[in-house]
């Protein structure tokens, strides 16, 4: 039984599923469309944990905890989906039913054009903008989750912006890179012990 309240109200106990968008295999890595993988894989170093396959799923988790014991300390579990960027709703979904996840509780890592590089956004529910990743989630599960948009600004002149995604960061960007991906990840932590709008006030810029 989904714990989902009919209100849709997310009981406190219930666990977070943090999600990294992006595309398995090597040669996508380092592309920009992968940072919501950097931005998990980061957050898992943190919990001592390693990704391990789901099951029937077609994802790598991580399950564990985060936050200082008390009130605060909550369960999660961190995903990538496994089945390329435009197929993401059906892992993830099916993860949400497998761990009895409330909608609210679902945190979507993502790249994001239309802010600049490095800038952090936390908001819950909202459009998809364009991006693949996020319109396959909301026609599985709708869209009343959480996101947390990583800019990565707009590609340069007349470059498409599907070449701009799928390009690694530059040598300029990656400069920077580790302390965007730092800071992507204590913001996750901060929405998950502290609430969004704390969270916000701390992160969104």
């Amino acid at each position: 039984m989904d714990v989902t309240t009919p209100t849709g109200a997310s009981p406190a106990n219930a666990p977070w599923l943090i999600v990294g968008l992006g595309n398995p295999g090597p040669e996508y890595a380092a592309n920009r469309h992968n940072v919501g993988f950097m931005v998990v894989d980061l957050v898992a170093d943190r919990i001592g944990g390693k990704f391990k396959r789901a099951g029937k799923a077609q994802a790598q988790v991580v399950e564990g905890r985060i936050g200082a014991p008390g009130p605060a300390n909550r369960r999660v579990v961190l995903a990538k989906p496994m089945s390329f960027m435009n197929l993401s709703g059906g892992p993830v979904n099916a993860l949400r039913e497998f761990y009895k996840v409330p909608l609210a509780h679902i945190v979507a890592i993502h790249d994001e054009l239309d802010i600049d590089y490095g800038t952090l956004r936390l908001k819950l529910g909202g459009g998809d903008n364009g991006h693949n990743g996020l319109k396959s989630m909301t026609k599985a599960m709708g869209a009343d989750y959480h996101r947390l948009r990583f800019g990565i600004g707009r590609p340069p002149g007349r470059m498409q912006v599907a070449d701009f995604v799928l390009k690694d960061f530059s040598s300029a960007e990656r400069k920077e890179l580790d302390y965007f991906v730092d800071r992507a990840a204590d913001a996750v932590e901060a929405l998950v012990t502290e609430g969004l709008e704390r969270a916000q006030s701390s992160y969104n810029s």
